[in-house]
């Protein structure tokens, strides 16, 4: 709601501007009778239409008996002067004040990125606060601090990526920011073996398939967003806890069909087994995994298990490797599981990821 106190002037009006606008209209009454009507120099009448002097309540009185304007209404114009003069400046110190902090902004933010999907205005009283509220910090020291901390935790697992830190940061600070504007059904992670037979059949059928497993998702009590990437920013998904559920971000860097179920069940797994004991944590999975890390390995194993059955795996295996595309949609048909998922595994467990082959992996 605009309010009074929201309505700042561009510049301030004196009171002096009446005077001159009366003077001007009564082309018979001059500057120098005026002044001499209401007993003053013409000097000094000439700083009060200039605004170098106020008008007081004397002066106040005569200006009503020499103009016919109330006395009162002076008053109100010379108060209302005073105080618009008042925001001026504090409106021009914060602008100062702003800019300021902007440049600070733009040394940790990636402003282009926020800008082109529509967060930023153009607008620094508007631009800040919205920065503010994506970042969780409600200072520019705050923000510091926080890209400061994030950097030195994320280098610990990350030393052989080439990632831009602001970029980074970026990503999972816009994916907690948008998983808290979320509001799902309650979480329970006794359903967590339900749920991952309802999206293995999503998969399966891959049609309209990021809607279907972001409503299910929901009804499961887990949110999803997707994050668009921004450049060395080399994460595939990330998970934590928000609010009262826990959240699935994924970047979808790679549109296929087996990369988004491999990368979505690694997420569940991390909610699963890590997440729900400890809602403190949170996993940002990178394009390079450590293969020496517990939970990463926990998570792999746990997304292998739920996407292909272990008789499934076992039947794929008793054949040479890798199968032609007959076999793989026979197996495919005959267990429900798409077989760009399938060739997926194959390809990961061979080390191989150039296998000829005409199935189809788009994500649809």
């Amino acid at each position: 709601m605009t309010t009074q106190k929201s309505i700042v002037p561009h510049k301030a009006t004196h009171p002096g501007t009446l005077i001159k606008d009366e003077l001007e209209a009564r082309p018979e009454l001059k500057q120098k009778d005026l002044a001499k009507e209401i007993g003053v120099k013409a000097s000094f009448l000439n700083e009060i239409i200039k605004g170098n002097r106020p008008i007081t309540a004397d002066i106040a009185i005569l200006l009503e008996e020499a103009l016919e304007i109330p006395a009162d209404y002076w008053m109100k114009f010379q108060s209302q002067f005073e105080i618009d003069k008042a925001r001026v400046k504090e409106k021009n110190i914060n602008r100062i004040k702003n800019r300021e902090i902007w440049k600070v902004i733009k040394e940790y933010v990636p402003v282009n990125y926020f800008k082109k999907l529509g967060y930023l205005k153009d607008s620094l009283e508007k631009d800040i606060p919205a920065i503010k509220a994506i970042y969780n910090v409600s200072s520019v020291d705050d923000l510091v601090t926080t890209f400061a901390g994030h950097k030195l935790s994320f280098y610990r697992k990350s030393e052989k990526l080439q990632v831009d830190e602001k970029n980074m940061l970026a990503w999972s600070s816009l994916a907690m920011y948008e998983a808290k504007q979320q509001s799902v059904s309650a979480f329970n992670p006794e359903n967590i073996n339900q749920l991952c037979q309802k999206l293995n059949t999503i998969f399966f059928e891959n049609d309209n398939t990021i809607e279907k497993v972001k409503s299910t998702l929901n009804q499961f009590g887990i949110k999803l967003v997707q994050i668009e990437k921004l450049d060395k920013t080399p994460v595939d998904g990330f998970s934590f806890w928000s609010e009262n559920n826990p959240a699935i971000a994924l970047t979808l860097r790679h549109k296929r069909i087996d990369n988004f179920a491999f990368t979505l069940m690694h997420e569940i797994a991390h909610i699963y087994l890590h997440i729900t004991t400890n809602k403190e944590k949170s996993f940002l999975d990178l394009t390079l995994k450590n293969s020496k890390d517990v939970f990463e390995s926990e998570a792999d194993q746990f997304a292998q298990e739920r996407l292909i059955p272990e008789d499934c795996w076992k039947n794929i295996k008793s054949n040479k490797l890798p199968p032609n595309d007959d076999k793989l949609l026979e197996v495919s048909h005959n267990y429900q599981i798409h077989p760009a998922i399938l060739l997926g595994r194959i390809s990961y467990e061979m080390n191989h990821y150039a296998l000829k082959t005409e199935i189809d992996k788009r994500l649809n």
